[in-house]
């Protein structure tokens, strides 16, 4: 398939419109991981959607305490060098003992953490390296340093945030404007609209959106049944939005949502990815899979460009949705 790509901010960088998610990769000895994974469809997935034309990947060292990394790093030990696809992963979270995490942004530690990042690539250079979260939020313009310092190095070639906002964005401005910003964006979280797209768009930094599938709640698999069967290493199992009375009223778009998507011919999660693509704004979006089936499934959202009318009607179905979970959250 061929996947269309657009330009990274002012980068260098070109990215398809999907990219593909590791996180789900990580396994279940974290505070935030997914369950057990296993490492041969891990790699496997990674090797799948190269094969599908995604031309980068998304990781970081916290998703399983380095374990991602380490199946990107087999996954490119398969893969002729001049095909590797680009990729891009984050510093600024240690994994403790117990499965805790610990925020982190001092110079030392992010050197050190690039590092260690870049072994268990088994790379020379990080196409992208991000902060991972604006926390603590005291040493935002210490880690920036670092991550300028990092680029002069040439141990990466472009730097990024991940979860800021426009006021964290505007404190490393005047040090060196980052490449991308990596913001979670669905149709269960449009909180950037207001904002964060805005300023993005006006100085040129681009965006590429987490969770297009709202963990995968937006794939239409997330039944009470299939909810109540999650591993209690699954970080989704303690997330309220899983649970009632939440679960219910996400069903109930989930099934509009799914029948707008059939009209068209494609799955629930294209209809999602397509949608988290319509803004210009966005660069790309980070698409998480654990399996090579996954990642076949929604491929097809990255070149699917949604009509005015379909993006009302969704819209409508949302604006519903956001009230009746306001609602209850208030209960």
């Amino acid at each position: 398939m061929q996947l269309s790509t657009r330009r990274l901010g002012d980068s260098a960088l070109e990215l398809t419109r999907i990219g593909l998610g590791t996180w789900g990769i990580s396994g279940g000895r974290w505070k935030f991981g997914w369950g057990e994974q296993n490492p041969e469809d891990a790699v496997n997935t990674i090797l799948r959607a190269v094969e599908l034309g995604i031309n980068w990947i998304d990781t970081a060292p916290v998703y399983g305490d380095g374990v991602s990394e380490e199946h990107v790093g087999a996954a490119l030990k398969k893969i002729p060098k001049e095909n590797w696809p680009i990729i891009a992963t984050k510093c600024g979270r240690i994994v403790n003992a117990d499965g805790s995490i610990t925020p982190r942004l001092t110079r030392q530690s992010i050197l050190e953490e690039c590092d260690k990042s870049l072994a268990r690539l088994g790379v020379d250079v990080i196409d992208l390296y991000q902060i991972h979260w604006p926390d603590p939020v005291s040493d935002i313009e210490d880690g920036w340093e670092a991550l300028i310092e990092l680029k002069k190095q040439g141990k990466v070639r472009e730097i990024g945030v991940s979860n800021f906002n426009v006021e964290h964005l505007e404190r490393i401005m005047s040090m060196s404007k980052p490449a991308s910003l990596q913001p979670p964006y669905n149709l269960m979280a449009r909180g950037i609209e207001n904002e964060i797209l805005p300023f993005c768009g006006q100085h040129r930094i681009g965006i590429v959106a987490y969770s297009p599938l709202a963990k995968g709640m937006l794939t239409g698999k997330m039944t009470q049944d299939h909810v109540s069967k999650l591993p209690s290493d699954d970080h989704r199992s303690r997330d309220v939005r899983f649970q009632e009375p939440q679960l219910s009223i996400h069903w109930e778009m989930i099934n509009q949502l799914t029948t707008i998507a059939k009209d068209y011919g494609q799955s629930l999660s294209e209809l999602a990815i397509a949608w988290t693509l319509r803004k210009d704004e966005v660069t790309s979006a980070i698409v998480g899979a654990r399996h090579p089936g996954q990642i076949e499934a929604n491929v097809g959202g990255a070149n699917w460009e949604l009509n005015e009318g379909v993006i009302d009607e969704i819209d409508a179905i949302q604006r519903t949705w956001e009230s009746r979970i306001q609602a209850v959250s208030k209960a």
